[in-house]
Formats: structure tokens, C-alpha cells, sequence
């Protein structure tokens, strides 16, 4: 075990680094202390299997550090990647006993799990974490309908730097940071990764980096440091329709 694992591993529920934004945000200091008796740690490697879709799932989880895809695969063998999950999001559902997508560790993953069964009986018991699982459901739910839009409408220019505007904003609200202004972030997927999620070809992926690079609107030190010096720039290159208005 890593130094960092141990650190993570020996950490209270109040001292968490992704506290503020997880399933128990809104926690009382006696509802922490039930969640630290069924709390325990696990690390994977970059592209290990969490969870198989259809597996028995004995456990829910907090994404703590790195990032993790969900995918589904068809009878024929082709897979298509249907998620991100990033720090502080939640895996797993309470009340269904099954996965219902494969989970894969796309970086250096750990992740705060929790015993399903006392995890829903907690839920039973207090309204604090039901009512930020909902809060969360619903960010889920409008993260899965602009992903729709991201899909099936966007240019590859647009798609690229909506996921670069989707991890920011993670990092930077995880950091408590503004969303405005200079963002820097390290940028956790290759760019493989982010052409097999985005539907694009690896080639497409470089050419828009080094496009938007080129125009001024990121900057990068090696592959994965970037700087995006206006981050309202980097929205508007997302094709995103900010004010509710109409496109011209």
C-alpha cells in the first residue's frame, strides 16, 4: 500500500477531500460516525474491472480519487461507453442488487465503499443521504441528457472541449474554487480514452487539442497539465446555448 493509500485509508469521514460534494455531504457528526462503521477503502489499476454489468453488487461507493467509465456491451461484442464517473460521484443503487453497467478503472482509481445492506438501512433511518442521493440522481440525469446533446449534435471541435469544460468545472468545484477566470487542472484521460468515449478517432482528438492550443483558448504543458486562461472562452467553444436564447 502506497503512502497515499494509507493516508486515504486512515482518513475520517470529516477530513475527505471530496466531503463537500459526496453522498454524505449533509451528513450530521452521528450519521458520519455510522458510515465510518461500514466504511471500507479499494484502490484498482488503470484498466481493471470494478464491477461487471450483471454481477452481484454487495456494495455502494464514492469515487475518492481518479476516474472510472461505465460501459454496456451488446450481444455482438461492441461496447459503448456510457459514463464518466469522476471524484465524489456515486456507484452502485441502493435497492437493486445487480450492476446494471460495467464499471472500469480508466486511471488509478480508489473509492470509499459502503456494505449495501446497512448503507440502506441508514438511508431508512436518516433523510440526510437519501435526500443528497436524489440531489445527485438528478445531476446524474441532466449529465446523461447533455451527454445526448454532446453525441448526437456537436462537432468534434464542440465535444472536445465540452469534456474539458465537464472536468474542470469537477476539479475546480472539488478544489472550491471559482468556475471563471484561469482554470488549470490535470487532464486524467489519454487521449485514446477520450476519443473511444467521445466517438471519435484518436487522430480527431490530437488535431482539435493542438486546434485549441493553437487559437489560445488552452494551453498544455506535456500531454495532461492544461491551463485554460478564460474559461467563458472555453464555454463558448462547447456550442452550449449558456443563456437560454436562441443560436444565431
Amino acid at each position: 500500500m502506497s503512502s497515499s493509500e494509507t493516508q486515504i485509508a486512515n482518513q475520517d469521514c470529516a477530513d475527505c477531500p471530496i466531503r463537500h460534494r459526496a453522498v454524505c455531504a449533509r451528513c450530521e457528526a452521528d450519521e458520519l460516525s455510522m458510515l465510518e462503521q461500514m466504511k471500507y477503502y479499494r484502490s484498482y489499476e488503470p484498466g481493471q474491472t470494478v464491477i461487471w454489468s450483471g454481477d452481484r453488487m454487495d456494495f455502494v461507493a464514492s469515487v475518492v480519487e481518479g476516474i472510472a467509465t461505465l460501459s454496456q456491451t451488446m450481444e455482438d461484442g461492441r461496447t459503448q461507453m456510457v459514463g464518466l464517473l469522476l471524484p465524489s460521484d456515486f456507484v452502485g443503487r441502493p435497492g437493486r442488487d445487480h450492476a446494471a453497467y460495467d464499471v472500469t478503472a480508466t486511471t488509478r482509481l480508489t473509492m470509499c465503499c459502503f456494505r449495501r445492506a446497512p448503507f440502506e438501512d441508514l438511508m431508512q433511518r436518516t433523510p440526510h443521504i437519501g435526500q443528497r442521493l436524489l440531489e445527485m440522481t438528478l445531476d446524474e440525469l441532466d449529465a446523461a441528457r447533455e451527454w445526448m446533446l454532446l453525441l448526437g449534435r456537436k462537432t468534434a471541435r464542440e465535444k472536445i472541449a465540452s469534456l474539458l469544460a465537464i472536468i474542470a468545472r469537477r476539479d475546480a468545484t472539488l478544489k472550491l474554487s471559482a468556475t471563471q477566470g484561469q482554470i488549470v487542472f490535470d487532464l486524467p484521460l489519454t487521449r485514446e480514452a477520450m476519443a473511444d468515449y467521445l466517438g471519435l478517432t484518436l487522430e480527431t482528438v490530437s488535431r482539435q487539442i493542438s486546434a485549441l492550443k493553437r487559437d489560445g483558448v488552452i494551453e498544455l504543458e506535456g500531454k495532461r497539465h492544461v491551463t485554460v486562461p478564460d474559461f467563458e472562452r472555453l464555454m463558448d467553444e462547447t456550442g452550449d446555448d449558456s443563456d437560454g436564447g436562441v443560436f444565431a
